[in-house]
């Protein structure tokens, strides 16, 4: 299936990783809750797979395929399949081809747009945990903005500016990926390292954890924030009172 299709849809994306296909395969089956959500597979051919799913390549440590027909609380899709294809480098590291495809059944156009650009935003998210919290056990929460406000064109910039990052366009995305800032995180203040800024996503990594700020105002939704702790004694609820509190602050 391709993008053209009038329902069907293919994202594909390949990228190198300094990790051995073992620790890819780790991070991507059993450490998704590092830098996805937490996710559960039956570990054999034919087992469960997230949303319902099945899986129909398990092949440890280089391809993992799962597919969901009508996945769970998906209801703009009628088919969905994730594949994972992990190979060994000559020089060392892996290199790692990943195929997200299915049929969208309503608002097509929308739908692919924000799939896509969510997908670069999670391997990104993919390789920064393999990089910096490989092994590293994480508690994951997440919420949503409430009210018109966190649906605006330009709601995510207002999460920006509540963080202390320059906003205004993409000239006034400074500080540069890579630089260390002091943030108004949702946990408090904190010394954090801007690791990915666009007009759609926010990224910020601490010793501790990385907190993902979503712009799905851009996608008919709301905006939205998750959080991978990875500090001994993290709780999940806890974490989630403290985005949604952030949150209703922001969008007051």
């Amino acid at each position: 299936m391709s993008p053209a299709s009038p329902n069907g849809f293919e994202i594909v994306r390949e990228f190198a990783v300094e990790q051995s296909p073992e620790q890819v395969w780790e991070a991507i089956t059993t450490g998704t809750a590092g830098w996805l959500w937490p996710m559960e597979y039956e570990p054999r051919e034919g087992g469960a797979a997230p949303f319902g799913g099945t899986i129909t390549a398990w092949q440890p440590p280089h391809r993992l395929t799962a597919r969901s027909e009508s996945p769970a609380g998906v209801p703009q899709q009628t088919f969905n399949q994730l594949d994972h294809l992990v190979e060994p480098r000559e020089d060392g590291g892996s290199w790692v081809r990943y195929v997200h495809s299915g049929i969208f059944v309503d608002d097509w156009d929308n739908q692919y747009d924000g799939a896509n650009r969510h997908t670069d935003f999670y391997l990104h998210t993919l390789r920064q945990y393999l990089r910096h919290f490989q092994k590293r056990a994480a508690v994951w929460a997440t919420a949503d903005a409430a009210g018109p406000g966190a649906r605006t064109p330009d709601a995510l910039e207002t999460a920006a500016r509540a963080l202390g990052l320059p906003t205004g366009g993409p000239d006034a995305f400074g500080p540069a990926l890579g630089d260390t800032l002091r943030a108004a995180l949702p946990g408090g203040p904190a010394d954090a390292v801007l690791d990915y800024r666009t007009p759609y996503f926010i990224g910020l990594r601490t010793p501790d954890a990385m907190y993902r700020f979503f712009g799905r105002n851009h996608f008919g939704a709301s905006v939205g924030v998750a959080v991978h702790d990875f500090a001994p004694g993290a709780d999940a609820e806890a974490l989630t009172k403290q985005l949604s509190g952030w949150l209703a602050a922001v969008y007051a």
